[in-house]
């Protein structure tokens, strides 16, 4: 018996710690069952069979925001998700004086040899554990877009020297099928003829290749290598050029699952950012980047520079989850009243056509409290059924991507492609709207049922 009460005691405890609106729903409904000795719930099963029709619109009502609410938190749980695993705790962003954000910093080609090589930095075969890299944004039209796909897109490319040593500084790894870009950073086409242009070799993001895969035309996708993403021997074209991958990273839940990666003096030099945007250097750990990060800034003589811990600078990204945040709960309050309304004017209409119903049920004995807790519970039962609906219809979003925007300072943000994720979090807080909705909506109704007289009701 005691540890029977150890884990009652350690459930509330947890309930409380995590989700502590979850049990003041369920203390509230154990008092409000524990209020009546007796309730007519047959009769409410009977009238929601009798009236389906009024409450399956009702139902109908539920799933709708319910459903609407938990997609949209699943999107935001998404970039949540996606912004907090991307960057390493030891890794350090050596950005130009005064950048926020690597799209607008740009560092001179004659200190890049000096910074990698400053104490503090790990090094590994002799050479410092440092990606030099130039960030940039290119427009890509879609020419040849499938049906119903944009005609166009932000490409994110990010021009490195060493493809190696800039996924090991990042934690990525190529996928099966792949390798790295040669050091020319070019490579002949499949079937090329001898006077063909090279194309440029690239390494795409896992989340960016099955994106480019869905803008292709449905005779291309049945004869493709793999129908579901760009994969290692395909082509696109950017500015007159046609670019080969030849490799696919795994998925990190970064953003660099969004990204083009090819040979920095090309794309420099195509895009016009000859210079490199950011060195990023690994440190032997978190605290040993801030104390590289505090020196670079305050103590390296050589130029000045900014230089900032990667898992801050895409902490400080998430200050669009948090405009999503406010937008979702914004949408969410919108939509709650409109349901509050559509279950009160539900349950009124209810209460219109059983007013000699509830007459007789006061001559049965009923007592006023148990005529309110009867309809009460009869427009909760109706907000748990829509609410578990729309959770369900909500859950199927799980793991689907999406494209989004994380900002940073100065304007500058990433294009990413996001998998939505909906948890326990997500779909606790989709029943607790649910039963708002039914507990506000069922109230009035219920108060107004609960004053007619037995007298009044039966004339």
């Amino acid at each position: 018996m005691n540890d029977e009460w150890a884990q009652l005691v350690a459930g509330i405890a947890f309930l409380w710690d995590h989700r502590p609106e979850t049990l003041g729903v369920l203390t509230a409904a154990i008092a409000l069952l524990a209020a009546v000795t007796r309730v007519p719930l047959s009769y409410n099963a009977l009238n929601l069979v009798v009236r389906w029709r009024t409450a399956l619109l009702t139902v109908l009502a539920f799933v709708l925001v319910v459903g609407l609410l938990v997609v949209m938190l699943a999107f935001v749980n998404g970039m949540y998700a996606l912004t907090k695993t991307s960057g390493q705790p030891g890794n350090v962003m050596i950005l130009s004086d005064g950048s926020t954000d690597e799209a607008f910093s740009s560092l001179a080609v004659g200190d890049v040899g000096d910074i990698e090589n400053q104490p503090g930095i790990v090094r590994e075969g002799g050479r410092p554990l440092v990606s030099r890299e130039t960030f940039l944004v290119v427009n890509q039209p879609l020419i040849d877009a499938a049906p119903g796909r944009p005609k166009r897109r932000f490409l994110q490319v990010r021009g490195v020297d060493d493809p190696a040593m800039s996924a090991k500084v990042h934690g990525l790894k190529l996928g099966d099928g792949g390798r790295w870009f040669s050091e020319a950073g070019v490579g002949p086409l499949p079937n090329a003829k001898p006077d063909d242009a090279p194309a440029i070799e690239v390494l795409l993001g896992a989340g960016l290749a099955k994106e480019m895969g869905l803008d292709r035309k449905p005779e291309v996708i049945a004869r493709a290598k793999n129908p579901n993403r760009l994969d290692s021997g395909d082509t696109f074209s950017i500015s007159d050029r046609t670019w080969l991958v030849v490799g696919v990273f795994e998925s990190s839940g970064s953003t660099y699952d969004s990204e083009v990666w090819a040979k920095q003096s090309l794309v420099g030099r195509m895009f016009g950012k000859e210079n490199y945007s950011t060195l990023v250097a690994r440190a032997e750990g978190a605290e040993a980047a801030e104390k590289l990060r505090k020196f670079f800034v305050n103590d390296y003589t050589k130029a000045k520079l900014a230089a900032i811990v990667e898992t801050t600078y895409f902490e400080n990204m998430s200050q669009t989850n948090t405009q999503f945040l406010v937008a979702a709960m914004i949408v969410a309050a919108f939509t709650a009243v409109g349901g509050v309304f559509g279950v009160m004017n539900t349950m009124f209409a209810a209460i219109s056509q059983r007013t000699r119903d509830i007459g007789v049920l006061r001559l049965l004995g009923f007592k006023r409290r148990q005529i309110l807790v009867s309809f009460l519970l009869e427009s909760l039962l109706l907000a748990v059924i829509g609410g578990a609906l729309g959770c369900a219809l909500g859950s199927l979003f799980d793991g689907v991507t999406a494209n989004s925007i994380v900002s940073s300072g100065q304007g500058g943000g990433k294009f990413v492609v996001l998998k939505m994720q909906v948890d326990l979090p997500v779909l606790s807080t989709g029943m607790l709207l649910a039963l708002f909705m039914g507990f506000v909506g069922g109230l009035v109704p219920s108060l107004s049922a609960m004053r007619l007289s037995a007298l009044d009701a039966l004339r």
